[in-house]
């Protein structure tokens, strides 16, 4: 949307942001600061915000660039707004007047981030001489230096092999200081459209969590890239990247952007850090820990909790036997089930996983800091590399996946069922309401006979079309969410139950989905609730 900020009003506003940088820039309340305000800035404090500025302008046109046709003597356009941009005037000018409020807020970020530079340099003028960032950046700003070389290959060959079957998808992240995460943000970005790939990359100030799809060669170019990069090739290795059948399809676009956390736990890494983790495990010494917990005969008493750091639509699909299956839908809740649940861990060793293990990098930190556990280990590598080395192993059933495949399959295991008839079955579908963004276990013949809803409010939502064009856009608290407990209380270490579909009792979040185990007929309602154990 374009800016209808006056010339006026823009200087103001950019003095008012020199001296309060921290503030949102759309405050309209600050759109008229004093004009004695801009008298009091300094020349040093007015060429970091020209910085900031210059800076910001320049990242955005950046990840707008897209490879010109091979006929074309220019290697780069620019693609913005569904518009093709051919030369750098245009596209500075469709920015500069389209897009001045997200190069504000741009520029405020940069401006923290440089403020929060700028304080801690003084303690460490000698490392910073070695900081690689700024050797890289000092010497080769231009961003295109830090991406691969794909001249000797073919467009068809980086699209080629896209598909789930001929494809490639990575899961991978990395915990590490990164100083500038907004020129790592706009570098992903170009580096993954260079190379076709499709996903969501997460990046912070504490590290990257990403996940991309494309063809083997442009997954396999990726990660080297990654690995040359100064910043993470002293922290990663080519057995961090988890790689799975798929590619670009499985990702309707390529999301990349800057947030306070890699995985969203909610609690400020300075508080709980990545630095106080529990012990890894690899694979076969975690198979080892589970097969010594599962072969004691009074699990209700043990020493031992195999906990499932994930969200109840993920454990539904897929889990180990005899674990601790937390019923919550987001891992921001995960702090606050400890803190309900902290007599339930006392005393304990705790076998934590999760599916590549980035989110028992935070809630093993937190665990720990809480002081009741007698010991917490972490699954390396996550379920992914467990069942690469154990795909018969102890863990059952699918592996659930933030992407449109659902889930990946490492054995013939269903340990689900249908919503409905409660025949076993593990494939989720979204809900068919346009308004629900829920997952739903139906089997095909209910799929046949009409069931495709999460719940009775959904069904009957399904047969009625949308009343305004916004509303089948709309994500509405739904019926059985709405029942749900938002963090479950465990009185005591549940019993032990046979392998096979979930526990039943009467007592959501990946970036895109939830889950509803409701169902529609109220003479086959199997609404499931409470704390999965296998």
């Amino acid at each position: 949307m374009p800016s209808f900020t006056s010339p006026d009003q823009r200087d103001d506003l950019e003095a008012c942001v020199l001296r309060f940088s921290d503030l949102d820039l759309k405050d309209t309340s600050l759109i008229n600061p004093s004009s004695s305000l801009k008298t009091e800035l300094d020349v040093s404090t007015k060429k970091k915000y020209s910085f900031a500025k210059k800076k910001a302008f320049a990242l955005f046109v950046k990840t707008k660039e897209v490879p010109a046709p091979p006929f074309e003597c220019k290697e780069k356009w620019w693609k913005c707004c569904q518009q093709l941009f051919t030369d750098q005037i245009s596209i500075h000018r469709h920015v500069a007047i389209q897009h001045a409020d997200e190069i504000c807020h741009q520029t405020a970020s940069i401006l923290k981030q440089l403020a929060v530079t700028l304080s801690t340099s003084k303690s460490l003028k000698s490392a910073d001489k070695r900081n690689p960032l700024k050797e890289y950046l000092t010497c080769n700003h231009e961003m295109s230096a830090w991406l691969p070389d794909i001249s000797c290959f073919s467009p068809d060959e980086l699209i080629s092999g896209q598909g789930s079957d001929e494809g490639e998808v990575l899961l991978y992240y990395s915990y590490c200081d990164l100083e500038d995460p907004h020129w790592i943000c706009a570098w992903q970005t170009a580096l993954c459209r260079h190379l076709h790939l499709t996903g969501k990359v997460r990046i912070a100030t504490e590290g990257i969590n990403g996940t991309v799809g494309g063809s083997k060669l442009a997954t396999r170019l990726y990660v080297e890239a990654m690995l040359s990069c100064p910043l993470f090739k002293e922290y990663m290795c080519k057995d961090d990247f988890k790689t799975s059948k798929g590619g670009a399809c499985c990702f309707p676009e390529l999301r990349v952007g800057v947030f306070e956390e890699i995985v969203p736990m909610g609690i400020n890494p300075n508080k709980i850090s990545y630095r106080n983790t529990g012990v890894h495990l690899s694979p076969g010494e975690f198979h080892k820990e589970v097969e010594k917990y599962l072969s004691q005969a009074n699990k209700e008493r043990s020493d031992t909790i195999l906990l499932d750091c994930r969200n109840f639509y993920e454990s539904k699909i897929g889990r180990f036997q005899g674990c601790l299956a937390p019923d919550i839908r987001k891992f921001s809740y995960f702090p606050s089930y400890v803190d309900k649940n902290l007599e339930l861990f006392r005393k304990k060793r705790v076998l934590m996983y999760c599916t590549g293990g980035i989110r028992c990098e935070r809630a093993s930190a937190y665990l720990k800091a809480q002081g009741v556990c007698k010991e917490v280990f972490q699954l390396k590598g996550g379920i992914h590399k467990y069942l690469e080395e154990f795909p018969d192993g102890f863990y059952k059933g699918k592996l659930f996946v933030f992407d449109e495949r659902y889930a990946l399959s490492y054995n013939s295991e269903i340990v689900s069922e249908c919503s409905y008839c409660g025949a076993p079955w593990d494939q989720y579908k979204l809900c068919s309401t346009p308004q629900c963004r829920q997952l739903v276990l139906t089997c095909l013949t209910c799929q046949g006979r009409g069931f495709t809803a999460c719940c009775v409010t959904c069904q009957d939502k399904r047969c009625r079309p949308a009343s305004s064009p916004t509303q089948s856009s709309f994500k509405e608290e739904c019926e059985c969410t709405a029942r749900r407990l938002r963090i479950p209380r465990e009185l005591a270490q549940p019993a032990q139950l046979p392998a096979g579909p979930e526990a039943r009792s009467d007592a959501e979040d990946g970036p895109h989905y939830e889950s509803s185990t409701a169902s529609i007929s109220p003479s086959l309602h199997r609404a499931r609730f409470g704390v999965t154990m296998l």
